[in-house]
């Protein structure tokens, strides 16, 4: 096996600004390799691979690529130089198909032979294990398929260094274990690949080496096999962390949220949800699984209004209700409608500065859309929201300026736990989060997941779309599946295995009966 250094970084430096993103960063890529690169938020892991890419060039320092010192300016000198890299949001284009989107923007005369382009893209398949359809739109495609093509176009641009930005973001166990494979062959034959990734568990499977940061520096790299996840994490927060994720047992249970046969549709006229019925108990976390559009955006966001609903009903049981009394029908009301019912929601949806906060207000402000509303006379007192800006800084570390920093300055993560905090603090009796970790490092995450056994101990029901079913299997007590906007399974989340879980995502599991809860 050839292990020659691929790449070599020496004393890399950017910055943006005050910020120093990479400080003298030096590491080799080596051939013949999987090379896991880790980091908290913020600690300059996709900003150094951007410099490889040519996304961004450092301000300091060398490149060196197969020994020889280079200056990568665009993608298109990276492509030159046998670098591609798979970026976790695919730059595809729908309405074209595999083989289009695959030699887009080439200047060689046979990205107009189809065939010719078809024959090529076939032979990379059948060498590297993929399965890929070169006339099939993107628009008909899984995520997994437009993955596969992400990664044959950079191939097919003769790249032998890879780049994948958390690669399996979105994907089911199966597709995952389907990508391994393929990382697999293609590190027997000689590619030097680079994984961006948080999730432990897939670092320790996959790679022959990691690679550490932390705040912008190298903190080493150390083979995969004589590590730990334990040891891992340390490296990259700098102190002890614990690894375990709690799952108190369910206290005195009540049930709290019960849909009857929602039904709605997209803006397109696409049915997203199709008779979904299912009952959340206060004091359990109920998980909701799917492959990505499967109907989980579109569940929540039903629930919290902002959806309409075609057929149906949402009925909310507030706490103390006599149980003969009738529950409250929350279908086709406003969010403005329910909270003046007195339903105490709280949403952290999918899309964190378009949806749940507003990127050109700081901390502030962005606390003040839950509460101004609350103000008697024409003057908002600010010293509230300040008081709880300051004490989530200080109780979820958010790295920021100051509270009147714009949010859509922070990172990812720090934006999360703005959005986070906020909506916890709401005190609320239903708690909904999608993708609550999503992008956030090791300790962010268990931060989380922390706050959500808080809140499930207070007696909230928490509704918890994730994509790490790992995770939700260890955290949940039951877990719903969906599928093509039905549901296809509900299982006991201390029974239930993955590969039950993600058979019911693909509908393999598909008109089993509800598993014991």
């Amino acid at each position: 096996m050839d292990h020659t250094c691929a790449i070599e970084l020496k004393g890399i430096t950017k910055r943006f600004g005050p910020v120093v993103a990479n400080d003298g960063v030096s590491l080799e890529v080596r051939r013949g390799e999987i090379l896991s690169l880790l980091g908290e938020n913020g600690s300059g892991k996709t900003t150094l691979m951007n410099m490889l890419s040519g996304i961004y060039f450092p301000d300091e320092g060398q490149i060196l690529v197969n020994g020889a010192e280079v200056t990568i300016r665009s993608p298109r000198d990276a492509f030159n130089l046998g670098i591609g890299m798979i970026h976790q949001h695919f730059k595809l284009v729908d309405v074209f198909t595999a083989a289009e989107n695959i030699v887009l923007g080439l200047d060689e005369k046979e990205k107009f032979d189809t065939r010719a382009i078809g024959r090529k893209v076939r032979a990379i398949s059948e060498k590297y294990g993929f399965d890929i359809d070169p006339d099939k739109r993107i628009y008909d495609m899984s995520v997994s398929e437009k993955q596969t093509v992400e990664i044959v176009k950079v191939l097919y641009r003769g790249a032998d260094i890879l780049i994948l930005d958390e690669p399996t973001a979105v994907l089911t166990p199966q597709e995952t274990e389907k990508l391994f494979a393929v990382l697999r062959s293609m590190r027997a034959d000689g590619k030097a690949i680079v994984i961006i990734t948080h999730k432990l568990h897939e670092v320790m499977a996959l790679s022959d080496q990691v690679a550490v940061l932390r705040k912008g520096k190298y903190i080493g790299t150390v083979q995969t096999a004589q590590t730990s996840p334990q040891a891992l994490t340390e490296m990259m927060v700098g102190r002890a962390v614990t690894l375990n994720i709690d799952r108190p047992e369910p206290q005195n249970p009540v049930l709290r949220l019960s849909l009857q046969g929602l039904s709605c549709r997209r803006p397109d006229g696409v049915r997203a949800l199709d008779g979904v019925s299912f009952d959340a108990f206060g004091g359990e976390i109920l998980g909701i699984a799917g492959i990505a559009g499967s109907g989980q955006k579109e569940l929540l966001e039903a629930v919290a209004g902002l959806q309409p609903v075609e057929e149906g009903r949402i009925l909310y049981r507030p706490a103390g209700l006599a149980e003969d009394a009738p529950p409250e029908d929350l279908a086709g009301k406003t969010p403005m409608q329910i909270r003046r019912l007195g339903v105490s929601l709280a949403f952290v949806p999918e899309d964190r500065l378009g949806m749940g906060l507003v990127g050109g207000m700081g901390m502030v402000d962005n606390m003040m859309l839950k509460t101004y509303g609350r103000s008697r006379g024409p003057v908002v007192d600010r010293k509230p929201p300040k008081s709880l800006a300051e004490r989530l800084i200080r109780e979820l570390e958010i790295v920021t300026p100051g509270v009147s920093t714009p949010v859509r300055r922070l990172s990812g993560g720090n934006v999360q736990k703005v959005l986070v905090g906020r909506e916890i603090d709401s005190a609320p009796t239903v708690l909904m989060a999608a993708y609550p970790v999503r992008g956030l490092d090791i300790n962010s995450s268990y931060t989380i997941y922390r706050l959500l056994n808080e809140q499930k101990q207070k007696g909230v029901a928490v509704l918890l779309v994730g994509e790490d079913l790992d995770v939700l299997l260890e955290l949940c007590d039951r877990i719903l599946i969906l599928c093509g906007g039905k549901v296809s399974g509900l299982v006991d989340g201390r029974t239930a295995t993955k590969e039950e879980v993600g058979l019911y995502m693909t509908r393999v599991g598909g008109g089993k009966e509800e598993a014991d809860a």
